[in-house]
């Protein structure tokens, strides 16, 4: 059971005053979630034109920089289709990147994940396999890739509470009968964020928050920034135990 903080996702500059958006910025805000208690970070890298970015020199750059302000800290990225909107682009940057993230999300949404999954595989980087529906843990469990994740990310986009549980309960449904046996991290979005950390910590499972999911707290308030958030999932997991 960890809390991975997503600090930035594709929200832009005016969702929230504190979204890291550089890779300085991206490198200060992970080390004050890790501070308030994240275990590992998952970022979106940009470019110099502010745009999310797969290339190598934006990858790079935020990489390192975080790899410095936060040793030994589990550093994740995104793999989104819509970031290059071109698969090959996508393809060819992963294998040009230098500065290596220890993993990397894939949503088995997207038409491409097969191979994006092995381009991360030959490169040595973990996949986290990104469910949003029963046919997403359908297609992973097809494609047989379940054995070589590093886990399972189960993604829940509904916003009305009843439809998001029946997706979420559906994916850990199809895991089970498949016999697929990884860690899992359960995470919601939005009005459904801390449904979902309290789902986590019952289920023993790990979940996620950050201004990429949501800004506001679990009293409705907007949150400081991504480190109040992180604080706030962590007491919430400590309660748990």
């Amino acid at each position: 059971m960890i809390v991975q903080t997503c600090i930035n996702g594709a929200r832009s500059a005016d969702f929230h005053p504190q979204l890291p958006l550089d890779a300085d910025a991206m490198a200060r805000d992970g080390a004050a979630c890790v501070a308030a208690g994240a275990a590992e970070l998952h970022v979106h890298a940009r470019g110099l034109d502010g745009r999310e970015s797969l290339a190598p020199e934006a990858m790079d750059l935020t990489v390192l920089a975080l790899r410095r302000a936060c040793p030994g800290t589990l550093i994740g990225v995104s793999t989104g289709a819509w970031i290059e909107n071109d698969d090959k682009q996508t393809l060819a940057a992963i294998a040009g990147w230098n500065e290596m993230p220890d993993y990397a999300s894939v949503n088995l949404s997207e038409e491409a994940a097969p191979k994006v999954m092995q381009s991360l595989r030959q490169r040595g980087i973990g996949i986290e396999a990104g469910l949003a529906s029963v046919a997403d843990a359908e297609r992973l469990v097809s494609l047989d890739r379940g054995s070589q994740v590093l886990r399972i990310l189960i993604e829940i986009s509904e916003q009305e509470l009843d439809p998001a549980w029946e997706v979420s309960d559906g994916i850990a449904a199809v895991l089970d009968r498949a016999g697929l046996r990884r860690a899992i991290l359960l995470h919601g979005e939005n009005a459904t964020v801390w449904p979902f950390v309290h789902r986590a910590a019952e289920r023993n499972w790990s979940t996620r928050v950050g201004l990429e999911d949501g800004k506001q707290l679990p009293d409705g308030t907007t949150a400081s920034g991504n480190a109040a958030l992180t604080a706030a999932a962590v007491a919430i997991f400590r309660a748990g135990r």
